[in-house]
């Protein structure tokens, strides 16, 4: 058993090692985060606006409930970071042809033009973490988390782009 300096507590080895993991799962997010959101800020993006921008170029078009069910980076409804993204004009709306209250969103030609920076700052992001973690040891990361999301909302989402 040890004892957290800071309040005083007993934990078990275990409990200790499930706070470690919550709290380095939060700091690798947070550090992942803040190199994507510095290598999209040359191109007036967000993490969250290019991971849309992403599921649009595969899935398009999508309303944007569709949109909701494999984004990760926004709980509940994209409309606030789809709406900057249709004033910046890398995204359409469209009314559907069956249903004309259906509005479908597209890539416009502005939000093609992003993608291959958005690769690039991707690749960069995946280089980064494939020099600290050896492809065995991502394996096994992968596994892990997956166990930690699995049957969340955020995990279904993580599936549905990326499979199982």
């Amino acid at each position: 058993m040890s004892v957290d300096t800071a309040s005083g507590h007993a934990e078990t080895r275990e409990a200790s090692q499930a706070n470690q993991v919550r709290y380095l799962i939060l700091a690798a997010q947070r550090e992942g985060n803040r190199q994507l959101a510095q290598n999209l800020r040359p191109h007036g993006l967000t993490p969250a606006q290019a991971e849309i921008l992403v599921v649009l170029s595969t899935r398009e078009p999508l309303t944007l409930a569709e949109l909701g069910r494999f984004i990760v980076c926004e709980s509940g409804s994209p409309s606030r970071i789809v709406d900057a993204l249709v004033r910046r004009g890398a995204v359409s709306r469209a009314p559907g042809l069956v249903d004309r209250r259906v509005v479908h969103l597209h890539l416009t030609t502005e939000g093609r033009e992003l993608l291959a920076a958005i690769r690039d700052v991707d690749s960069a992001v995946a280089g980064a973490i494939a020099d600290r973690i050896n492809p065995d040891q991502l394996q096994v990361l992968v596994t892990a988390l997956r166990g930690l999301v699995d049957g969340t909302d955020a995990g279904a989402k993580v599936t549905r782009r990326f499979g199982s």
